[in-house]
């Protein structure tokens, strides 16, 4: 497989590309760029590098983030995947400094998943952590009944 160019070859500080910081938005377009190329070669890529591997019972991957990604993990595993979509309102995103970027933000790789998947979960995440615990318990419950 071919493997993405490293950070450091671009002299990119790794840390700061995964947070939501200025520094990443810097670059952000320019990794959907390389992300689609990708994809429009090959559209299971990067689902076969998620799972290369792997060997435990349950495996939570996070961010996907288009529908072939989510249909790709289906038809490999059918009926033992369960999605899971965690969503805050627009004023919690922005209360933790999200601010909308148009040609990015409403890009496919920011909401290729806001329709056409009918999710077995749905996580409310608006900072009420008691909230938030109770309901990644019931999810946690879940997975257990079913391993």
């Amino acid at each position: 497989p071919i493997e993405p160019p490293s950070p450091q070859e671009h002299g990119l500080d790794f840390q700061q590309l995964l947070d939501a910081s200025a520094y990443k938005e810097m670059f952000r377009q320019d990794m959907i760029r390389w992300g689609e190329e990708k994809r429009h070669a090959d559209p299971g890529f990067f689902c076969r590098a998620a799972v290369e591997g792997a060997l435990q019972p349950v495996w939570v991957v996070s961010d996907t983030r288009r529908l072939s990604d989510v249909e790709w993990f289906q038809d490999a595993y059918g009926d033992v995947v369960q999605t899971v979509r965690v969503v805050a309102t627009e004023e919690t995103r922005k209360s933790r400094n999200w601010v909308f970027v148009t040609g990015v933000d409403d890009a496919e790789s920011e909401c290729g998943l806001d329709q056409g998947v009918a999710f077995d979960w749905v996580i409310t995440n608006d900072g009420d952590e008691v909230a938030l615990g109770k309901q990644l318990e019931t999810l946690v419950q879940s997975v257990h009944r079913n391993l």
